[in-house]
Formats: structure tokens, sequence, C-alpha cells
């Protein structure tokens, strides 16, 4: 992770003094002795000062990954000296503690997505190899996560790569359109032997005595010598001497995985073929012996000194003595196909069989010689680590269930101070192309009624779309095994957006796909490839009931949005690729009010804002703004356009600040621009990423309104000054593009989502939180003296007429020397603080207005 720019501006609008932001910082102020009521516009901020390199990449770090995209054994490995995990999850080495559930992280910092690993034999380097246009063979330090050596010799990408027993040698093989096999010295960071392979290579495993290496493929088992490779006194690289493994009528198969035997069967190499035939050479590289799996298909083996697994399909992984290849017994398995997570209270349940359950396929194994432990990847993206001391008493140590695709919007779960909520504090939701929505918590406290399952120590719950699992195994990386009937997977299928309700009892999600099917649990929108109409199902949490269905859209479900509990109204909004906003009445049992079609192409955002006349914007595809106000007919609910904004540049997200007055749009241009939400002007446009390339996708502000993230079609992920326009942090790390991100209502943690159908879990470091925590203490500040000023002065000289307290608008102004002086007539305006409506006007009750219902829970006990 990289983090650029000198910093960023955060203000604040608190009377008396305060402290700064940072410990010794001195705040800049407008006045050296500010007086007990300054003017709305007087404001100062507090500048994130320029700080050493170190203390800036530190503004934010990557704290969680809750995913993998190992394919094979190439992307796990284990530390043979701590038993520390290794394993691929985009850009990023996740090094694992299973003992205490922590991680460390290694970034490749050529941004390239990663496709193989594997420890060194003392456990101070991981090598790793990456896809792309010249990919590197680079090391890095375990301790200290940062590079040691970077070696090219490349084309298109890594299959594999592995350490020799002696540390001297790092072999590499490319991807079967590269066929080159390299032996590097990289200490010297030389190639000392090379050759090219005819086929593709899936694995490879070194001989204990650092001799020779064997590679497996398509059709192919071959033994290259290093020794007799490198023992010449040539300088340069010699050709790396091979020699084919002796299959007799196997010759036809597809080996998928090899490993070197340890101990007394050093001189053995055993491997494993799709067909599931478990094959044993002896030192002459002659097929000495193989036995049948009996499985439908096998895809990869490890080894100890006495045993050898072997992954297969449907959960299994068998155990075979590795000096006679005597059956010994099966792994357990693990999760069947659809388990209720939540249901998985007692260790017993893990063990439980269920009638014609399906179990996802072991893709990869690792072993720990430490702690006897297995380690297996399956190809619905979950890991599970194994106690094999004794394999009659096997135990598991370790597990975790992720997304298996991609993943496309991630939701937090709001706060309450009583008892409504139907999840505990800090939960968040995340749905997939996978066909499930994920209920994630990282701090789960023990009072919490939702108790710890035995899979995973951060996911609550698993809700399947129309109790799909067809799409819960990751096809994508597999095309050598492919779907059973021989057909293509559908890679239009999953959830595509979701928003849960501001008060937090209903989930409303949209499918992305197609086929109208019966709903076992909840989710809203769903589509037909034949034109049939989307169907949506809108649930509650607590007991996941399905409410009601409705028919919504022709296409794509593209965004959702609940109205804000301030408005008064409870309406949900549904955009889609086909044009229309449907706009539906939560209270009515989701009646349809309105559908517009004003928008030409796709609508790629919509949003509620106000905090007293409900407004409604949405933009799209079409390179417009449409900001709408609602009025009230004798035939309910309209929204009537009042500006329309037409821009140059396609327009992908956008998202309001806490104050309901500004809206940020993110643009296909890489900048963000921001418009008055009241008259459609913009006020600001800046950089929205530090890269020349590509276009932003996504932007949203923080709970405070102090900053916000964008994410970039190049990868990147952007913390940004929402005022000043500052690039504050810059981090990197998914190897697809950001899909989804949030900010989590405590200000500790930004959540991105992507396409490589990982989570990341981002810390912000202390000066980004404070200030936003500063800001929102002033907001409440200012709150409670507008509620306070309200009640002394209108309530009492008008009784009888209802008075509404809007959320003061200085807090999201400007500095004066940026202001425009529309804006500081705008701001400056007494009425906009206190307003007397009409009857007719749609507010609430000021009751619902003063509960400050948008601080988060920690701003409002104060």
């Amino acid at each position: 992770m990289a983090a650029l720019g000198p910093g960023g501006y955060a203000r604040n609008d608190v009377v008396e003094k305060l402290p700064s932001v940072m410990a010794g910082v001195p705040a800049r102020r407008a006045q050296s002795s500010p007086p007990p009521a300054p003017p709305v516009c007087l404001r100062r901020r507090t500048r994130l000062l320029a700080a050493p390199e170190d203390t800036v990449q530190n503004r934010v770090s990557l704290e969680k990954v809750l995913g993998i995209t190992a394919q094979n054994s190439s992307g796990l490995t284990c530390d043979p000296s701590t038993g520390n995990v290794a394993y691929l999850a985009g850009c990023v080495v996740v090094i694992l503690n299973p003992k205490e559930n922590k991680q460390q992280h290694i970034f490749n910092t050529a941004r390239k997505s990663l496709s193989a690993l594997a420890f060194s034999p003392d456990g101070k380097y991981i090598v790793t190899g990456e896809n792309g246009h010249r990919p590197a063979v680079r090391i890095w330090d375990v301790e200290e996560k940062s590079q040691v050596a970077e070696m090219l010799g490349h084309k298109y990408g890594v299959a594999c790569v592995a350490f020799s027993p002696n540390m001297k040698h790092i072999v590499s093989m490319g991807y079967q359109h590269d066929m080159v096999l390299n032996v590097w010295d990289w200490k010297k960071d030389i190639v000392v032997a090379s050759n090219k392979v005819s086929c593709r290579v899936i694995a490879l495993s070194f001989s204990e005595d650092s001799s020779y290496f064997v590679t497996v493929g398509n059709r192919h088992v071959r033994f290259w010598f290093l020794e007799v490779s490198t023992e010449a006194k040539v300088t340069g690289t010699v050709p790396l001497v091979g020699r084919s493994g002796i299959l007799g009528e196997l010759h036809d198969n597809v080996f998928c995985g090899v490993a070197c035997g340890r101990g007394q069967m050093a001189g053995s190499t055993f491997c494993v073929s799709y067909s599931g035939l478990l094959c044993q050479f002896n030192e002459k590289r002659v097929l000495e012996k193989w036995i049948n799996l009996k499985v439908s298909l096998s895809s990869c083996l490890c080894v100890s000194q006495d045993l050898i697994f072997c992954g297969c399909t449907d959960g299994i992984v068998r155990i075979f003595q590795a000096h006679s290849l005597h059956y010994l017994a099966n792994l357990p398995k693990p999760h069947y196909l659809g388990v209720d997570v939540a249901q998985g209270l007692e260790p017993s349940f893990l063990f439980r069989r269920k009638a014609e359950a399906i179990y996802p396929d072991t893709v990869a194994l690792t072993f720990d010689p430490v702690h006897q432990w297995l380690s297996c990847v399956y190809k619905d993206h979950s890991i599970y680590i194994w106690d094999v001391r004794d394999i009659n008493k096997v135990g598991k140590i370790w597990s975790e269930l992720f997304h298996s695709s991609y993943v496309w919007n991630v939701e937090v779960y709001p706060e309450f101070e009583d008892q409504r909520a139907c999840l505990p504090s800090g939960s968040f939701l995340t749905c997939s192309s996978d066909n499930t929505i994920r209920f994630w918590n990282m701090d789960r406290s023990p009072d919490s009624h939702w108790q710890k399952n035995i899979f995973s120590n951060t996911l609550l719950k698993v809700v399947y779309v129309e109790n799909d699992i067809q799409h819960l195994q990751d096809m994508s990386h597999f095309p050598d095994r492919g779907s059973e009937n021989g057909m293509p997977m559908d890679m239009k299928a999953g959830v595509r957006v979701m928003q849960v309700s501001p008060d937090g009892q209903h989930l409303a999600s949209g499918d992305r796909s197609g086929n109208l099917r019966q709903v076992a649990w909840w989710c809203l929108v769903y589509t037909s490839q034949l034109g049939l109409q989307y169907t949506g199902w809108i649930h509650e949490l607590h007991f996941m009931d399905e409410l009601v269905k409705v028919e919504a859209h022709d296409a794509e479900v593209l965004c959702l949005e609940y109205s804000k509990p301030e408005t008064g109204l409870t309406l949900l909004a549904s955009a889609s690729r086909d044009r229309l906003i449907h706009v539906l009445n939560v209270e009515k049992n989701y009646n349809l009010e309105q559908t517009l079609d004003d928008h030409s192409s796709s609508i790629t955002a919509i949003k509620f804002a106000g905090n007293r006349d409900i407004q409604m914007i949405s933009c799209g595809a079409d390179k417009s703004i449409y900001f709408r106000s609602a009025q009230r007919a004798s035939d309910g609910l309209h929204f009537v356009r009042t500006h329309h904004v037409a821009e140059k540049t396609t327009l992908y997200d956008m998202d309001i600040d806490i104050t309901q007055k500004y809206v940020a749009v993110a643009c296909q241009d890489r900048n963000v621009r921001v418009y008055n939400t009241v008259n459609g002007k913009q006020k600001k446009c800046y950089k929205g990423s530090q890269g020349d390339e590509g276009s932003l996708l996504k932007v949203h502000v923080d709970p405070s309104g102090t900053f916000l993230a964008t994410s970039c079609s190049d990868k990147s992920i952007s913390v940004i000054d929402f005022y000043s326009g500052e690039c504050v942090a810059k981090m990197f790390g998914h190897s697809e593009i950001v899909t989804g991100m949030k900010f989590t209502y405590d200000c500790r943690h930004l959540i991105t989502v992507s396409g490589d159908s990982c989570v990341f879990i981002w810390h912000l470091g202390p000066e980004i939180t404070n200030c936003m925590k500063q800001h929102l203490l002033e907001i409440n500040h200012r709150e409670q003296q507008q509620q306070q000023s309200t009640n002394d002065g209108e309530w009492s000289s008008h009784p009888r007429q209802e008075t509404y307290a809007s959320m003061p608008s200085e807090i999201c102004s400007l500095s004066p020397g940026e202001q425009t002086e529309d804006e500081l007539e705008d701001e400056c305006e007494p009425e906009e603080l206190l307003k007397t409506p009409s009857k007719e006007s749609l507010d609430p009750d000021p009751r619902c207005l003063l509960t400050n219902g948008k601080l988060p829970l920690w701003a409002k006990r104060l």
C-alpha cells in the first residue's frame, strides 16, 4: 500500500477553543480570540500536515482480508518453521496465524495480480509470481514485508514457483503461452539454467536433496536435474537438462499435482491426475505403482514423511501411507453447499452429513510439519485447517467461508440506541455473483444474541438467493474441468445491489441476471434474459421472512435507495439498466407510487436528499443529473423535475454528505464534481484519482462529511478531503475493479469489495479518524444549539405553529477564500437555519428531526 499527497484539510466549527486533531499541531484560526457566537461564515480548518514517508503510509493500512484467490496449490503455502499459512488475495499475500487468527499482508508493489507463491525452507522469505505483461518473480522479506529481489524472465504470467531446499535456487514456470522454465540464482539475480516446455505445466516440486525437481501437466511428468545443468563452469544461462517420466499406459493423463517424497521416501515422486489416479515414480523415473482413488476427479496432493493427502471432488481428501500407498482414511468433509452457517453452533454440526448434499471440491493443499496441520482450500473459496496428528480423530483448527465470485456491493448496518437492531453493532453485508448475501461482523460482543458459529469467526449468516447453489463453486479458473454438462456457467448470476432500510428492519436487493424462480429467503430484484420482468423480494432481517414480491424492471437493477427518516416518508427507489426509476411506498406494502423515465441510458446512481423537502437525485450513462422534488397530489406522491445538469462525461456514481446540501459525483474523466442539491449548481471539481488512466467508478462520503473515498478503474482507492480536494491517502491491493466501498459508523474503517471476490477492511489512521470525530462533535454541538434556540424562540412565540430545524448549513461550507459570493449568500442567510413550512408541506413531526438520527451512536451519547 502506498499513501500519496501531503495531506488534506478538516474543518473545526466549534465556538469554544478546541484541541488540535493531531497532538502538537496548532490549528489555524480565523480569529485570534473568537467571540462567543461568531458569524455563520467564519471557519477554521486543521491541516493534516506533511509527515515523513513512513507516517504518511500509515494513514490507511490493511487490517483484514476476507477472501482468497488461490486457484490451486501454487497459491497456497506453509511456513515450515512457524506453521503460518500464506495464500493469495488479489495483489496481496495474506500470511495467516491460525492459532491467534491474525493476518499479516505483503503488497505486490507492481499492482499486478499474484498467481503463485512459496515459502523459503527457513520461513524468512516468500517468492511470488504474477500475471500480466512481463511478469516478475519477486522475493519478499516476511518480517519486513519488503521486496528483496525482482527477476524478469517471463512474458505472460507465472504458473508456479518454488525455493530449492538448500535455498540456493528458485524455479519459476511460465504459463502455457510462455512455456519457459527458469532456474534462478536469486541472490545474484541471474538465470543459471533455462528450457522450454511444450505443454501446460500445472505444478512442480523439489527433491529433498535439491538435486532435481519435477514438473507435471498435460500428458507431462518431467524430471529436471540441477547438478548436471549448473556444475559446468559456464558464465550465463545453460540449457536445463530434463528427462521424461516413464508413464507407460498412463501417458494420456493430465497430471495436476506432484510432491517429492520426504525422509525414507526421498527417492520417490508422487503424482495425481485429474482422472483420479495416484502414481508413484522411483528414483529411475519409472512409474512403479499407481492406484485408483475412486473419485470422479482429483486436483491436488501434498505429502509428509509418512502420509500422502490427495484432494478430490466433493470435498474428499484421501489419506495414504507414503511407503506402501495403503489407503488409511478420509479427511472429514467441510460444510455442504448451501449450509446455514448461523445454525452451526455446536462442533458436532460440522461432522453431520446431509443426504444428497453437494460438497465443494478440494483445489489446494499444504502441510504444516510443525503442528501436523493440513490446510485445505475448496472450490467455493473456503479454507479449513485440520489437525491430522491422529488421522482417526481429526479436528478442525480454523476455517473461513468467503465469496467465490464477483462481490458487487457492501452495506454497513445502521446503529441503534435501543433493542431494534437485528444485527450486532459493527456488522456489514456483502452481495455477490455467487448468489449469496453474507453478514459479517469483525468484533462481536460477548453479550450478543448472535452466537459464534463453528464455521467462521467473522461470518454471521449466509443467505442463498432462491436456494441456488450452482454458482457457489468458482468455475472461472478451472477450464480443464468446466461444468459437469460441458456447458459454460452463467457468469451473469448473483445479487447486484442491496440496501438496508434506515430502521434496520428490511433489506432490499437487486439481482443482475435472470431467471424467475421461487424465493426461499429474501432479496429484491431478479431479471430474465427472455425479456420477462424483474421480480423483487423484500425481507425482514430478524426472521428472514419474505414480505412482498415486487415486479419491477426488464433489465439488471443497478441501484437502490431508501429515503431518509428525517423526511417523514419511507420510500424505496429502484433504478435499472432499462432506464426506469420506480418509487415504492414502504409503508403501503411497497406499492408503486411513481415511475420516472427521464434518463435515456442506464441509471448508475440514485439518492434521496433533504432534511425538510424530500428530493431525489439520479445520474446515469446519458451524462445527465436530474434533481427532483416531491409534491403531494390527490393520487399520491409525485417527484417533479426541478433541475437538469448535462455534463460532457459519463457519470458512474454519487453520494450525499451528512448535511444533505452537497452531492459528490464520480465522473469518467477521473474528476469528482460537487453540486448543490437545492439549486443544482456545481460548487467544486477536483481530481478523484492520482493516476492518469481509467475512470472513477465509485464515490462514498464518510459519516461526518469530512472525507470521501473513490475507486478508479485502475484498481486504486483514494481518500480525499471533501472540501479541499487534496488526496489524504491512496491504497491498492485488489486485482479487479473496486465495485463498492463504505466507511464504518465508528469512523475507524473503510470496507472495499471487488471483482476479485475479496473484501478488504482498511484501518484509518488516527489523523483521519480524529478529523471525522471532531467534525461529528461539531455537528452535534450545532444541532443542540439550534434545538435550544428553536425551543426558546419559535415554539414559545408560535405555540400552535410547527417549526422545523434543518442541519446548519455552515458545517459543510468551503473556506471563505474558496467560496463564491452566491455560496456565501446561501450559507449566511438566517432564514435557512429556521423555516416555517406551509400546511401542504411533506415534513414530519419535528421531533423526528431533532433526534440527531444521522449521527453515529457514540456521538449521540455525548
